[in-house]
């Protein structure tokens, strides 16, 4: 083999990766993975897709190596590969933010109305909740919750927010996270909290990342 046949063979075996990281509906279902391990039919239902079409775009996810799977009974679980795809995923994010103007147009025209004030760093949250300074709510699902959160977070999904607010304490700053820097959720959050008086900022980006970081996790097992 020459070299220019290895290079060429090489960067095929790269292109597969990019390949399938190049579909909206794909990235959507690596953050959900990113979260934690879910079954098909559980993806199907947080993305909105189709139980045939979430299992075809895992299949590709799993063949370029982003993903891997179990079987349990009739039901398939899947998973990312490991920490390193969300390395990938928070790498992507950022050059698109850096380099394509429409990422930013959208984010300012949709994000930046809803929170201007500045997100709070993962090691400064760490070290004000270590303080009791802060209460921090995870606003994802309780089966994302479960799976790891930030440690002391109380897990309150945000379709529950208004039912809760007697857990939160009035003088006391809240921080909400979610799945990830772009995450909805959180935003809204914040939103609704500061419309009932309450101090309210968001973290500055989600659970993986702080995963990433090598922060300290809990999960719901660990608690109980």
């Amino acid at each position: 083999m020459s070299s220019g046949n290895f290079k060429h063979d090489l960067f095929a075996q790269f292109a597969r990766v990019g390949k399938a990281l190049s579909n909206a509906n794909r990235l959507e279902l690596l953050e959900f993975l990113a979260q934690g391990e879910r079954s098909v039919d559980e993806l199907a239902r947080v993305s909105g897709l189709t139980v045939a079409n979430t299992s075809q775009h895992l299949q590709q996810l799993r063949q370029a190596g982003l993903v891997s799977s179990r079987k349990q009974g009739l039901k398939v679980y899947y998973r990312l590969s490991g920490e390193d795809v969300i390395a990938l995923l928070d790498a992507l994010r950022g050059v698109a933010e850096r380099h394509v103007a429409e990422v930013n147009r959208l984010v300012e025209s949709y994000l930046s109305v809803k929170d201007e004030l500045e997100p709070v760093a993962r090691e400064e949250l760490l070290e004000r909740a270590r303080q009791g300074l802060v209460t921090v709510i995870d606003v994802r699902p309780p089966e994302e919750y479960a799976a790891g959160h930030v440690p002391g977070a109380i897990n309150i999904p945000l379709a529950e927010l208004e039912s809760h607010l007697e857990r939160l304490e009035p003088s006391q700053e809240i921080v909400a996270y979610c799945r990830g820097p772009h995450c909805v959720l959180a935003f809204d959050a914040v939103a609704r909290l500061r419309e009932k008086g309450l101090k309210a900022r968001r973290l500055e980006d989600g659970l993986p990342e702080w995963r990433l970081a090598g922060l300290p996790v809990e999960t719901s097992a660990e608690e109980n």
